[in-house]
């Protein structure tokens, strides 16, 4: 009888790729956050020059906004 030493890659490829998926939907929660971030600093800013200091400020990221609605 012969035995097939298995080294585990099949149960190293599924765990990749359920982290893969994790990091995916990690990814889409900060943009989701960094946008409504800077919907409301926008909301909060008297002028354009005020709200890019303030996005510069706190690290968000307006260039990166994503339109959802048509």
């Amino acid at each position: 009888m012969t035995w097939a030493r298995s080294n585990g890659s099949s149960t190293a490829n599924d765990e990749d790729s359920r982290m893969g998926v994790i990091r995916a939907e990690e990814a889409v929660r900060l943009a989701e956050q960094n946008d409504r971030a800077v919907i409301t600093v926008a909301g909060h800013s008297t002028n354009v020059r005020e709200c890019a200091e303030l996005l510069a400020m706190l690290g968000l990221d307006a260039g990166g906004r994503r339109r959802t609605h048509a």
